[in-house]
């Protein structure tokens, strides 16, 4: 019978530090072996234990059950376009372009024998293709036009419409009209990545926004009111739309009942609950292994004051992490700025271009943000609050940034909404936003209560 040896490289290396840990190591001879076994749930490395098992799901098993025996009624994945470069872009007067012109490059195939393969005006996929084979002709809708969370801290215009995404999952019934208030906890599934992925948002997400197998869990959910009428157990928001809750009954009563029927506890505390609970260091460390292959179960702490110190935790996240761009900078983030030249544009003076850089790979205290500005003095710690295998300060210098997508040529260009927005310091003011937010968040898990678990 065969025996398999393991060895661990760690996580998030580059291509380079792991070819040059090959090259160091010479021989497999001078490596350090562990044998591995797998367990009971054929995990071969990062074993996982039962107790994980033995917690609270926070998925459903059938959606839309009230009284399913888990903390939300409703969980669905995150917009899933298929073809990103056409349906986002930081500017709306592009996006709007573009989404017409390959509606009317899609109905101009209809009647022909075979369509035709053009990247830059079309990205053909399987629903494109189905539609095209049922002879259905795309109209463009503006009521489709949609804000979005493409990732992290990041805001794209957005086309949120069935016939050019190719999976709009139950989003229609969390984020399906903009004039409808919501938020929704979105969680890694399986992401097989070091750190478990976590965020909060108030519109549209799109799927890769955590990972391909994240899922939103809300507040609210909505269903089309059809007869125009309020129930005595509904709230509605407005007549087309009745609102449920997406904490379910079930956990309501679980919750109340384990501090001794708590009626103060409300279903809104027990969502930012969750959100407070799954930034703890303590629990994602203790089952980091089971958080890398299945979405997140939630215990319940055993003492009422653990549970709100979890709720109001939850609570100043969220509100930190929804309303980011109001955040004022931090106070020890100091902007250089040179004097304006003579007749130049405000826009032109902040604009990103092509992106910003970290004074070098070591030193990620000084952001040259472009050959105008340079911030210094930024906290280190700042860094330590991670979204998706990168701090969010990362993401941010990132993804602002102008780029042409390979296929399609479509240019996506960030300073285009701080123009379309009247905004010329947006992009330099939310990345001071965010800092401040960074290193907020750091000192609030860093204060959450100690979890143990028997």
């Amino acid at each position: 019978m065969a025996t398999i040896y393991y060895h661990d490289i760690g996580d998030y290396l580059s291509r380079e530090q792991k070819l040059k840990m090959v090259h160091d190591f010479r021989s497999v001879k001078s490596m350090e072996w562990a044998e591995i076994v797998p367990n009971e749930k054929n995990d071969w490395i990062n074993l996982r234990d039962g107790l994980f098992d033995s917690l609270l799901a926070i998925e459903p098993q059938k959606k839309f059950d009230f009284m399913s025996n888990s903390f939300f009624s409703i969980g669905t994945y995150g917009l899933s376009s298929g073809r990103d470069a056409f349906i986002y872009n930081f500017s709306y007067t592009k996006l709007t372009s573009t989404v017409k012109r390959m509606i009317d490059f899609f109905n101009e195939q209809k009647n022909l024998k075979d369509p035709i393969v053009n990247t830059t005006k079309i990205s053909w996929s399987r629903g494109l293709n189905r539609l095209l084979s049922i002879g259905v002709k795309l109209k463009y809708d503006n009521s489709s036009m949609r804000e979005t969370m493409y990732r992290a801290f990041i805001k794209s215009n957005g086309y949120f419409n069935r016939s050019l995404n190719e999976y709009l999952y139950s989003l229609p019934q969390i984020f399906g009209n903009e004039s409808i208030e919501n938020v929704a906890i979105m969680v890694s599934g399986k992401s097989g990545k070091k750190e478990s992925l976590l965020f909060i948002t108030k519109i549209l997400p799109d799927s890769n926004l955590l990972d391909a197998g994240a899922q939103c869990f809300p507040l609210y959910w909505y269903e089309a009111n059809t007869h125009k009428q309020k129930t005595l157990f509904d709230d509605t928001s407005d007549d087309d739309y009745i609102r449920h809750d997406g904490i379910t009954d079930w956990i309501l009563k679980e919750v109340r009942n384990r501090y001794h029927g708590a009626k103060n506890i409300t279903k809104e505390m027990i969502f930012y609950y969750v959100y407070g609970l799954l930034h703890s260091k303590d629990y994602r460390e203790r089952f980091a292994a089971d958080l890398k292959k299945s979405l997140p179960r939630i215990p319940i702490v055993e003492r009422i004051e653990d549970f709100m110190a979890f709720y109001k935790a939850g609570k100043q996240l969220a509100e930190l992490h929804l309303n980011y761009e109001e955040v004022p900078p931090h106070p020890e983030v100091v902007v250089h700025i040179t004097t304006k030249r003579a007749g130049q544009d405000d826009y032109d003076y902040f604009r990103v271009d092509p992106k910003m850089k970290f004074r070098s790979k070591d030193d990620k205290s000084v952001i040259l943000y472009n050959a105008n500005i340079r911030l210094e003095n930024i906290p280190l710690k700042a860094y330590d609050y991670i979204v998706n295998g990168k701090s969010a300060i990362e993401w941010i210098v990132e993804r602002y940034c102008v780029s042409i997508d390979k296929k399609s040529l479509i240019k996506n260009d960030a300073n285009d909404w701080a123009r379309e927005h009247g905004k010329p310091r947006y992009i330099l003011d939310l990345l001071l936003s965010v800092i401040n937010v960074s290193t907020q968040t750091v000192d609030i898990v860093n204060n959450l209560p100690h979890l143990t678990f028997d």
